[in-house]
């Protein structure tokens, strides 16, 4: 097995200078960001402090490396999550749930294009419980017919799984007439409208964000199309 990096309890969000795993300690959680080439995927690992059950959300790629993270990780899997139908998201998936032999989650409406069937499919206002956590599932149409954002509540703040729905400056990709709309207005009314601007965005590439950092944003995004 691939040897397991050192995690940085230092955490800032951006891997791009290093790949070195980052964690973030809150009162119910702890959340860890792996890097994972070709494509400078994120995966994440939310451990209950209180029950010690993980959740891996998108198996991206390098299954090795993500089973020695989770191997040096105190800790259980309990539940893979897979965000959205992209293959980017998912190369690691068929092996890490073989590894763990832990159950697999994912939207409805983009199972069928996972190598691996799902043993739960996931709607919006879902409820996915690991240990003693509890994440709210939203929906958002667009960058796929079935991509699911993941919300953690832990004290006042909201920790917010976006795949690749919301980065730093913008929604994510689109490709068809009317998608890029379904997809602002989805982010617009079932994220922005909804959460604070103390939430944090941990998306699918790339560095962390606010809703805050975004929210005055929405309408230069709108304007310019992208």
């Amino acid at each position: 097995m691939t040897a397991a990096a050192p995690i940085s309890d230092i955490y800032t969000g951006d891997l791009s200078e290093s790949k070195t795993p980052q964690r973030r300690t809150l009162d119910s959680a702890t959340i860890v960001k792996l890097s994972v080439d070709p494509m400078d995927n994120n995966v994440y690992v939310v451990t209950s402090r209180a029950t010690g059950d993980q959740l891996i959300i998108d198996a991206a790629n390098d299954g090795d490396t993500i089973a020695a993270l989770l191997e040096q990780l105190p800790g259980t899997p309990a539940l893979i999550f897979t965000t959205h139908q992209h293959f980017d998201h998912w190369q690691a998936l068929k092996q890490i749930a073989e590894t763990t032999g832990v159950p697999t989650a994912a939207g409805r409406l983009d199972a069928a294009e996972l190598p691996v069937t799902p043993d739960r499919l996931v709607d919006d206002g879902d409820v996915i419980t690991v240990g003693d956590l509890s994440f709210d599932a939203i929906h958002l149409v667009g960058h796929t017919p079935g991509s699911i954002a993941l919300a953690l509540t832990d004290g006042d703040t909201v920790h917010l799984f976006t795949g690749d729905c919301l980065f730093p400056g913008g929604v994510g990709k689109t490709w068809q007439p009317g998608d890029f709309d379904t997809l602002v207005d989805g982010v617009s009314t079932k994220i922005f409208d909804r959460y604070p601007d103390s939430t944090v965005v941990y998306p699918g590439h790339g560095k962390d964000t606010t809703l805050g950092a975004e929210r005055g944003s929405l309408p230069e995004w709108r304007e310019r199309g992208w």
